[in-house]
């Protein structure tokens, strides 16, 4: 049988729902042979899902899933294969993990505004598994309040961008996540272009190191993941997928939605050692 991987994943250590030993499970349940873990802003969720895979038929990669920005629009890029312990990146993070709680203590301060005076940032912070905190983790608790029916009404009516409580994130460009990454040794990708929708921007990226496109996305059609196939072939990028699974938090994907040829995996390995 072919061997198949997942290379965007989250658990709770961003804004998914499942632990990494669940996800381990769950991969080795749907018969997936490789994962990467791709939180947002963090690393944590790497060493217990490599723990928890040790001695399975289960590799894992590290990765992350970076928040960027450029010309007003927000950038994903995933790093793969980098040196994930190294000192310099836990101190990088740490500051994007800053930001970001001072990020929800506005957004807070805006819902009190508004006349929403019973969510605390103590009280996101203690539910959430992570530090990396984002709108998600507000949004549930907007549900949980019963102040929303659901997530997307969270957003639509509150903390989408444009909303009455939306506070930007923190600002890092694509090129200083790119240098970032190629610093600790590893690969750069972009995430999801055919949601982000910055195809023009692309060439330039390249110009600045970047690796790889992520052309397989769960319910895209087989047309536009052609189309970002050929576009990764023309810039000499590396084609990767994943089904950017996020637990309960996401209805419409889920871990091996999306999966990708290992042989795929193999080409990113390349493109990171020269070999």
């Amino acid at each position: 049988m072919t061997k198949s991987a997942d290379l965007h994943i989250h658990t709770h250590y961003s804004d998914g729902t499942m632990s990494p030993q669940e996800v381990v499970a769950d991969a080795l349940h749907c018969g997936i042979n490789c994962i990467a873990i791709t939180d947002h802003d963090t690393v944590d969720g790497i060493s217990p899902a490599i723990e928890a895979a040790r001695g399975c038929d289960l590799e894992v990669l590290p990765g992350i899933e970076l928040s960027t920005e450029i010309n007003g629009k927000d950038v994903h890029m995933l790093g793969y294969l980098f040196n994930w312990q190294d000192a310099s990146l836990i101190e990088q993070l740490q500051k994007i993990q800053n930001a970001r709680a001072e990020r929800m203590k506005q957004m807070i301060q805006k819902l009190e505004a508004l006349g929403i005076h019973n969510i605390s940032f103590e009280e996101i912070s203690d539910a959430a598994k992570t530090k990396a905190l984002g709108r998600p983790h507000l949004a549930a608790a907007l549900v949980e309040k019963k102040i929303v029916g659901n997530m997307r009404a969270a957003f639509d009516k509150y903390l989408a961008e444009g909303a009455p409580a939306y506070v930007p994130k923190f600002k890092q460009t694509p090129q200083e996540a790119i240098q970032l990454i190629k610093g600790l040794g590893g690969i750069v990708v972009l995430a999801h272009p055919m949601l982000t929708n910055v195809d023009e921007l692309i060439p330039g990226l390249v110009a600045a190191g970047l690796g790889g496109l992520e052309a397989h996305y769960p319910n895209c059609s087989v047309n536009v993941m052609c189309f970002y196939e050929n576009l990764a072939r023309k810039h000499h990028l590396v084609i990767t997928g994943g089904s950017d699974a996020h637990g309960a938090a996401k209805k419409h994907t889920f871990i091996g939605k999306v999966r990708i040829p290992y042989d795929l995996v193999e080409k990113l390995k390349e493109a990171v050692t020269g070999k």
